[in-house]
Order: C-alpha cells, then structure tokens, then sequence
C-alpha cells in the first residue's frame, strides 16, 4: 500500500477522536523511532536514521540499551514532542515490554495529540501482527506466564491489534534501499507543510476541535461544505487555523485563504483570490493568471474537480465570494472539504453548506484562565488581583478577543491603574475590541443599523414582538431587519422569545451613538447613561437630533425637568422613564413617539399638541389624570396602554376608536368606578387586567371578546358581580379573580370553550359554580382556593337528566353524590385535561368530591391543603394519573389508608392529628408495595407518626432478595437522631453544611444503593414558632461522577431526613463516595448526617472485602450529640461486624421480605 494512503488512514482514525491540534502542542521532534534494538538497531533502523538525516528531518532515537521494568520520563517527553511515530515492527518487538509500553504511549498521543503513526513491517506479515501469530503469539504467551496483572497484558494486545490495522510500509521481499526512500519521502510530505499560527494560548481550542471534526467526518468519501458562525472576536479564524494544522497532511493538497472580506473588496481581489487558491492547492512554479472572475471560476472547477482537498475560506462576508472560489461541491474531488468562517447565518443557509458549528463565548474558568495567561502569564490571577481580575472578565463576557486585549493591556501595571482602566471601559470601550466587532454594522443598511442601535440602547432583554411592534411605527421593517442582525450574529432571540445581544455589542452600538457627540450628548441621537440624562432634562440643552431617551437612575430620584425639555425634542420616537420621579408634565410631546413610558410623572393631561398617531405603547405612574379626555381616540395604532398607582383616574372611557389596542393594564387605580361597556366588546384586546382597583364597581356587564386570552379582576373589592359571556371567545386561556364579593359565575361561561387556566381565590360570597364548567375540555389548572360557603364542586350530571340548551346552574344543596359509581363510570369523564387541581383552604368533609370528577385519569397535581378532611377517602385510588398530593396543614386529618396506584409525592406536612398510614410501613421496611412510583413521603411536623415511622424504618441490608429501585424512596419526619444502623455517622456543631464519606475501593456491582440520613433543626433553645422552613439538598459524589437529590424543604423542628438511592450512574468500580448536604438558612442547621451502602448479601454472592467499611466513624464536634441523646459508637477494627444492632429497631434482627406490614 502506498505512503500516501497510509498516512491518510493513519490520521484519519485519530482525527475522528482526537480532541487537540498540533498547533496547541509544539512539536521539538519531526520523527520518533519506535524499534527493538536487537532486531533492526545495528542495520534497518540506522539505515533509516541516516536517510531521515540527509534530508535534514529532526529524528528523535534512543540509543541507550533498554534497561529496568519502565520508560524513562525523557522518553515519554520525545514521544509526546515527536509529530511522527515510526513504528518498526520486527520479529521480536513484542517480546520486549519496555517496546509495548512504548506502543501504547504512541497510540495515546495519536488520540490525544494528532501523532501521526507510520507503521513499517519489517520481515513480518501484517497479519501476524494483527491476529498475534507466530512469534508475536509467544512474546504474548511468556507476558502471560509472568505477569498476574491480565489488565495491562490485554491492553498490550489490544494496542498492538489497533496499530497492525493501520495501513502501513510492508517490506516484503522489496528492495531495502528503496523501501527506506519511500518511507522518507512521506516523511518529508508530512513534515514539508507549512503550519499556521494559531493562538499564544490556545485556551478552549480542543473542544471545539473535537465538535468540528465530528462534522467533518474525514474518514468518508464525499464531499463537505462545513460554516463556522459567530460574532467578530469569538475565535472563528483561530479554530480554522487550528483544524488546517490538525487534518491539512491528510489531503492532497491545502490552501487557507485569510481575509477574505478585506481581499475582495479592493480593486480586482476575487480574482486575487481565485489565483491564490489555484497556486496553493496546484502546487507548481506557472503564475496563474485567470484574466476574470468568471474564466477563474471554470479554471477552478476543471483543475480540482478531480482532486481531494482541504480548503479554508476565512472571514466571508458575501455570498459572491462563495460564488467564485467554492461554487458547489463538485468543483472538488471526492473527500475534499471546505470549511467557511462567516459571522452571517443567511450567507451559509443561501450556500446550502452540510453543516453549520455556532461558536460560544467560552465559559467562566476558561475565560478566566486565557485572561490571566495575557494578564500575569499564569492561569490563575494574583491574589491582590483576583477581585479586578473577575471585573474584567465579566466584562469580557467570554469573548476571547476581548479577554486578549484587556489582559495584554493591563498586564504589568499596577492596581490603581487597572481600577481606573475598568473604569474607563464602563463609559469608553476599547478600541481595538469596537474595530473588531464594528465589522458586522458597517455592513448593514440604515434601516438594519437603526435597529441594531435602537436594541442596544434600549430594548436588549425585551420581547421580539413587542420590539418588532414598536419600531414598525417606526418604519425601520423590523421584521426583516432583525432577522439580517440575527443572521449576522449581532443578535439572537433566547427560548422565551427575548432579545438578547453580547454586552460588548451592545457597548459597541452605544458607543457609536457617543462619537455623534462625545462632548455634548445633547447633540446625540440617543441618550441612556444616567448622568447625560440627568444634565440634558435639567439644563435645557436637548436638540433635535434626539431621536430616544431611556431614564434608568441608580436609584429612584427626582428630575427637574425644564420648562423647554420636550419641546425642541421634534424627532424623538421613544421614551422610558424606568425609576425617576418627574417634575412635571410635559407641555410638549412629539408626534413621532411610538413608546411613551412616562413612569413616575404628575401628568394631568396630554399636551394639546399631541395627536399620538404613531404612538404603539402608553405607560404612565402615579399621574394626576382623573380622566383621559377625548385625546385618546386619536390613539389609532396603539397597542398597549397601562396606568400604575393613578390615585385619581376614575373612568376608562370610550375605547372604541382605539381599535388597534391589544393590552390594558391597570393597577392599584384606587378611585376608579368605571369601565366602559366598549372594553367588553373590543374585538382586538388579547390582555385586560385590573389589580387593587379596589372602588371599581360598574364593569362591562358582558363580554363579545373574541381576541381576549387573559382577563385578571385581582383585589377589587367592590366588584361583585362577573360579566356575562355572550359569544364564542375561544382565544380567552387564563382567568384570575380573587378577593373579590362576586356571589356566582354565569353559566355563560361554557362559551370558554379554549379557558386552560382558572385561578378563583378568596371569593367568600362565591356559594356555586355552574355546572358546566365541567364540560371544559381543555381546562387545565383550576384553583378554587379558600372558600369558606363552597361546600361543593358541580356534580356531572346523568345521562338522562341532559341540560337543555340552556345552560343551569347547581347549587351546593343540589349536588348530591351518587353513590353509583358503575353509572359515573359510563359518563364521559368531566375535564378531560385537568392536570391540576387546587381546593386549598375549602370545607370538604361534608362531600365526598372526587365523585364530582369521575376519577380523572389526566389529574397530577392534588391540592387539598388546610382543609377540614378527616380520613382521606379510599376513592383517590380511582385517581390514576395522580402523581403529587398536598395535605399540608390539614389538622384534623387521622388516617391516609389508600392512594393512587401512580402517586410520586404525598406532603403530609403538618397533619397533627395523623395517626394511620400504611403505605408508610410498606415502604421503609421494604415489603411488597403496590405502590412503586411512590417515592417521597413529607411527614413533618406529624409527631402523632413518630413512634410508628421509628418501628418501621428498617436496614435495607438485612431484607432478602433483590432491592428494587421502586421500592426505594425518601422521607421527612420529627426526629433528632440518625438510626443506629448507619455504619457512617457525623455530629455536627449547628452548621449549614455536612460532608461525609466512605472510602474503597467500592466494587458497585455488589452493592443495591446508599442510604443517606441528616438531622437537622434550629440551634438548641432559641426556636421561634415564625421561623421559615429550610431548603436542603444533597449529592453524591463518585469519580468523576455527581448525583443530586431533589431540594426537600423542612420546617424549623428537629426533623429527619432519610433517603434511598441507586447508583447506577457511578463507575463499577470506587475509590471512594462522598455525600454534601447542603441547607439554605440562617436559622435551621445540620446536626449530624450519616450514610450506609446498601450491600448484597444473598448467598450466591460474594461480597468483595471492600464493600465493607474498615469502620464505624462517629464523629463529634461540640456537646451538642450528647445533649440531643444521640448514642456514640467507638470505631472499629477491619473485620468487625459493622451491621449494628439498634436500640431503635429491634425487630431488624431477622427481617424477611416478604412478611407483611403492620398498618401504622
């Protein structure tokens, strides 16, 4: 097989894996000699080595005899600096150990590094190699006799196989002399090529080498167009660079053609470029003249079409670019591929390239590290640095350009410097970071740079759509402008449909505003740092070349406006006031405005100048306007409309001429009576919320809204009746009212027919809901929360008892229940999309309500919390879809005797009164459950439970048989001791972690799980009934490998928390566990934690020694152990019975599995 192929296939199987780049590691040696000296020393290796040498190729070889049982730390450093490893494979190079760990260092460096690997056969066959035959078969035999250690014997094998499969030299029965010239000849095609240069400090590089490989796939045999996407600075050309060193040896012929944007802009560049490329790649001494773009395109399409190589076009910013040096994919030969650097999405979508790798800013420790090897040639900073050094890096925002100037400029000099550096960058960015990413915008059209500037000043973090809607009245098309920014990586558009932009693009858009001015910002044509705001409201010098304003103080403060501030301001689109109080109201707004956010502002009317025609979003707070006058129906375009904290609005008038307006918000508008019947009947509005509204009386007393998806009547306390539905009004989805005297629901509301969400609290006149609320098919969430007279939830009604057309309403004394559940079964279930359902807080031990619903098979979620149910009704099982009940609170509760088949959590929290719950027993003594996706219990504060959950929390090591995963599961209850069980136990003084460990080696596959336990509680003698309850969490920690437990939350007693886990995630094999528990408070700390491993003892196995801990470790750090009554037991010896007998558990000295549980 020829040289060529071989190193193609040779590198090919690496760079499949490898994760680095030649360019990262620097290479000291062109060639490694990897030989047995006895065989070749003294003839084919010196033959080879003086070849190597004429033709001045830096070839590393060992001339020292092989003594001792390991390689040298020297000779593994030649290995790892050597880009080339010949590997000279003779009669008895396995027979040598010291060649075989040889071997295997070679072929690591091949993966981890990119080696290039050239095996020579030298008088054997491959196949003896690859199958171990013959004297490769006996070498292997004797390590086998002498070593015990099979591992490293197979792996010796395995390294020897996977290097036999690489294609390689054969010598056969070929000339010696010529053999040699063909080795050294691909030596010197490999070694010939021209490297780039890359990065100084290559920080984050492999990763991203390891992704595009995937993508390249260079061991197929087609052809591949791969896009690099990102903004200006993030590394694009520096990763290229980094894959044309790695891969470039496995092609034909390579050509990396930089700055392509910057070429083909100057006069006759394209076909610069074009002439380049064929030079490169063609390789010969003719100076290439294409004469045109055009003939150049033909030339390049006849010449490489039949040749396969790699080619790198960087930096391109046009699709004729693409156009002319890399048209379509089969200008090139099978197994060419063509890697494009781009900051614009739309170019490599228009090109139709294979795939597209986005490039991210790097994470915080890799940021932090590529900063501080520029800042203090070190990957960590100095100590007296580290505070500034986490500003700059901050600032940075993970974009390497950005992290290499700032660390190279402020390397060297000393604090004070770099705080007022910092400083500066807060007002002035830096200019060698802005040229880079000014690129992108002056590229753009005036439309696409009003918008790219207009998002950075003021709505980066705000809703697309509501963006789009406010610079449409702009005439800026957005629609498609924001796209093209997108596309060219100056902005995206996060998963909740936020924009979102670099912090660094964004000071680049605001600093291109300031250079309009830098010395008087009146003059700019947007104003939003604080103090240029400030200084051109108060001193009169606006211009009108002021086009927007965005007031974001550092803290809420009065401006003084003057008396002209908006006057000369003819040009000026938008204005948000986000925390300052204004001194007035202006006597002048701009028809131009399409966003005014007057915020905080004693506004009585609206200038009579202002038509508002143009106008998309109206906001004002804490305003004099006791009504809006006729100004408003010039409001043709507006969309939104809010009124914050207007003590004195009393009416919302006429909005019919508002035909456009999608919102209206109001909020603690406490002298508002009255809302128009046209804000019942607008066909547009999809928001209508009235908060704190607490005199509104006369609402709409009906709704034709066919648009509206949310209505909120929150905390208007004199409203006290709901408007009837008179239409279709499918769009209507969420529903809230709470606190207010509403008596009844119109049966109208069946009209809902898309309501997904219904939130009614608090309503205490509310005594019935209509019937046919039931028949809601797509009702979701309902919330029916504290209700003092709602006895009862409508009853579906029999089939032979169908309402007539119209719809009726049932009363809480005609809901009787049925007790025929064959008959309800036959009904079609009511809500047949509820997921969840609230009934906090209401009376329900008069009914039996679960009959009201059918037993829904789509319910999760049960809410049932601080109601008056005294035995949980055995019908819940009829539940089959449940997987979470809330119980929390509900005092006069005694006995939970059945449960859902599919149930997850019960929270039981604060059920003084409970007494019986069988399930509980089942589980922790690992009976047979018929529940096996129960896996949290919340007990707390349940102290009539304590003595039973004590008799039934069992050592899982001592139950026959399997341990199932589902019958493991956690619990909270009352307690202030870990059971004696635990073969690992820590007390702990008072503190808001614990960390606890058992050390191995620990063989997995002879171990069920882990059983982890932790105390915890207010510090002794200062409990407080009001303090909050803790959030506690823990995790498991392996080699390498994390497991985090659920956050449980745990009230202010002394509580238990004990949990069962699998390991399934963590290797078979180690060498130790740690388990962190961690509690988020002030007042509520760990006491003592503890954690036992949950072994196999059935007879058929046998248990490794190092599954058993050496000891029992109880740890003490203060008295507080004592004064809690915990029992300390001594450590013990290797080979103690550490299965402790428990003062706790008595019955655990034969615990069998299939015994059944007594009911608690």
């Amino acid at each position: 097989m020829t040289s060529s192929s071989m190193a193609f296939q040779s590198g090919a199987s690496s760079s499949s894996s490898s994760s680095s780049s030649p360019s990262i590691h620097p290479w000291n040696h062109d060639v490694f000699l990897s030989f047995r000296g006895e065989d070749t020393r003294n003839n084919f290796t010196a033959h080879l080595y003086d070849a190597l040498d004429r033709k001045g190729i830096n070839t590393y070889i060992d001339y020292e005899l092989r003594r001792g049982k390991e390689i040298s730390q020297a000779l593994l450093k030649a290995i790892e600096e050597s880009r080339i490893a010949i590997i000279i494979l003779s009669q008895n190079y396995a027979s040598s150990t010291w060649c075989l760990d040889e071997l295997m260092k070679i072929l690591d460096c091949n993966k981890t590094r990119q080696q290039i690997i050239l095996p020579v056969f030298y008088n054997v066959d491959p196949s003896e190699v690859r199958h171990q035959r013959k004297s490769f078969g006996e070498a292997f035999a004797k390590h086998q006799h002498r070593f015990n250690d099979d591992m490293k014997v197979r792996r010796w094998k395995e390294t020897l196989e996977e290097v036999a499969n690489l294609s390689g030299f054969h010598l056969g029965n070929r000339n010696e002399s010529e053999f040699i010239n063909e080795i050294v000849e691909e030596v010197l095609r490999i070694v010939n090529r021209i490297y780039l240069s890359v990065a100084k400090y290559p920080v984050g590089i492999e990763s991203h080498i390891k992704d595009i490989n995937l993508l390249l796939s260079i061991g197929m045999n087609d052809i591949r167009m791969i896009g690099i996407l990102g903004v200006g600075g993030i590394g694009k050309t520096t990763i290229a660079k980094a894959i044309y060193n790695s891969i470039a040896y496995q092609f034909e012929a390579s050509c990396f053609l930089a700055n392509i944007r910057e070429t083909s802009n100057r006069e006759g560049g394209l076909m610069h470029l074009q002439e380049t490329l064929l030079y490169e790649i063609l390789g010969d001494s003719k100076n290439f003249k294409v004469g045109s773009v055009d003939r150049g395109i033909n030339v390049i399409k006849h010449r490489l079409c039949s040749k396969k190589i790699l080619l790198i076009l960087d930096d391109v910013d046009k699709l004729v670019q693409l156009e002319t040096l890399a048209g379509d994919h089969d200008w090139f030969g099978l197994g060419s591929r063509i890697i494009i650097t781009t900051r614009d999405q739309n170019l490599l979508t228009s090109h139709e390239v294979d795939s597209t790798y986005m490039m991210n800013e790097l994470d915080h420790d890799k940021a932090l590290q590529l900063f501080s090897l520029h800042a203090f040639k070190r990957e960590k900073p100095i100590d007296d640095f580290a505070e500034l050094t986490e500003d700059a890096v901050r600032y940075a925002g993970g974009l390497p350009l950005a992290l290499t100037v700032l660390g190279s400029d402020l390397k060297g000099r000393s604090i004070h410097q770099w705080k007022s550096a910092l400083d500066k960058l807060k007002r002035i960015p830096n200019k060698d970071i802005q040229m880079i990413l000014r690129t992108s915008y002056d590229g753009l059209d005036d439309n696409e740079k009003d918008i790219f500037l207009d998002i950075a000043c003021f709505f980066k973090t705000k809703d697309v759509d509501y963006v789009i809607k406010v610079l449409d009245s702009c005439r800026f098309f957005p629609d498609d402008g924001i796209q093209r920014l997108m596309d060219k990586c100056l902005m995206s558009v996060d998963e909740s449909g936020k924009l979102w932009m670099h912090d660094l693009l964004q000071d680049m858009g605001r600093e291109i505003v300031r250079q309009e001015s830098p010395k008087e910002p009146g003059k700019r044509s947007r104003l939003w740092f604080h103090e240029d705001v400030r200084s051109v409201l108060e001193e009169n010098t606006v211009t009108n070349k002021i086009e927007g304003i965005l007031i974001d103080l550092p803290e809420r403060d009065l401006i003084c406006l003057g008396s002209k501030a908006f006057m000369k301001m003819k040009r000026l689109r938008i204005f948000i006031n986000r925390n300052a109080c204004l001194s007035g109201g202006p006597n002048y707004l701009s028809n131009e405005l399409s966003l005014l956010d007057l915020g905080e502002c004693p506004l009585q009317s609206l200038p009579s100048n202002f038509h508002g025609k143009k106008l998309i979003d109206f906001q004002i707070r804490s305003s004099l306007i006791k009504e809006l006058g006729e100004g408003i129906k010039n409001f043709q375009n507006l969309k939104f409309m809010s009124f914050y904290d207007c003590k004195f609005l009393t009416k919302i008038p006429d909005i019919s001429r508002i035909p456009n307006l999608e919102e209206l918000y109001l909020r603690n508008c406490e002298s508002l009576i009255e809302v128009h019947d046209s804000v019942g009947s607008h066909d547009h509005l999809t928001s209508l919320s009235f908060f704190g509204c607490s005199s509104l009386k006369s609402f709409p007393r009906s709704l034709r809204m066919r648009s509206l998806e949310s209505l909120v009547l929150e905390d208007c306390s004199s409203l006290q009746s709901f408007p009837d539905i008179e239409c279709q009004m499918e769009c209507l989805r969420f529903i809230k009212f709470d606190q207010a005297p509403i008596k009844e629901l119109p049966s109208s509301i069946g009209y809902l027919t898309g309501l997904q969400d219904v939130y009614i609290k608090g309503c205490k006149n509310l005594i019935h809901l209509p019937t046919n609320i039931l028949e809601l098919q797509h009702l979701r969430n309902l919330c029916v929360e504290n209700f003092s007279e709602l006895v009862k939830l409508p009853k579906k009604e029999k089939e032979k008892e169908k309402r007539c057309s119209t719809p009726c309403v049932m009363s809480t004394e005609e809901c009787e229940i049925s007790s025929n559940e064959e008959l309800l079964s036959r009904l079609p279930p009511p809500l047949p999309a509820l997921e969840y359902l609230n009934l906090c807080d209401c009376v329900l031990s008069k009914s039996d309500f679960f009959t009201a619903f059918n037993f829904s098979s789509t319910l999760e979620t049960l809410e049932l919390s601080r109601s008056d149910i005294v035995i949980l009704p055995a019908s819940i099982k009829r539940f089959v879809g449940l997987r979470c009940l809330m119980l929390l609170d509900c005092k006069q509760l005694e006995q939970i005797l059945e449960l859902p088949p599919n149930i997850e959590e019960v929270f039981a929290s604060g059920c003084i009164s409970l007494e019986t719950f069988p399930e509980v027993s089942k589980k922790f003594e690992f009976n047979t459950s018929t529940l096996p996706s129960l896996h949290w219990i919340d007990l707390s504060a349940c102290n009539k439970m304590l003595v039973n959950i004590r008799n039934h929390v069992t050592n899982p090591s001592l139950v026959e048989g399997q341990l199932e995963e589902a019958l493991l599961g956690g619990i909270i209850f009352p307690g202030n001791r870990i059971p004696d069980w635990f073969s690992h136990r820590k007390e702990v003084s008072n503190s808001e972690s614990c960390e606890i460990q058992i050390n191995g080696p620990l063989y997995l596959d002879q171990i069920k799980g882990i059983a982890l336990c932790a105390v915890i509680g207010p510090i002794i003698g200062i409990t407080q009934p009001d303090t909050p309850p803790a959030d506690i969490s823990a995790k498991i920690i392996g080699n390498g490998v994390e497991r985090f437990l659920r956050e449980r939350t745990i009230p202010s007693m002394d509580h238990v928390w004990l949990e069962y886990s699998m390991l399934e995630s963590f290797n078979q094999k180690e060498n130790s566990l740690r388990v962190e528990f961690y509690c988020e408070s002030k007042m509520v700390f760990f006491k003592s934690c503890g954690l036992h491993l949950i072994n196999k003892l059935e007879e058929n196995v046998q248990v490794h020694p190092s599954v058993l801990p050496n000891s029992v470790d109880v740890e003490i750090e203060d008295s507080v152990a004592s004064m809690a009554g915990i029992q300390v037991t001594k450590r013990l010896r290797d080979g103690d019975d550490y299965s402790l007998e428990s003062n706790w558990y008595p019955q655990q000295k034969s615990v069998k599995s299939t015994h059944d549980a007594a009911d608690l």
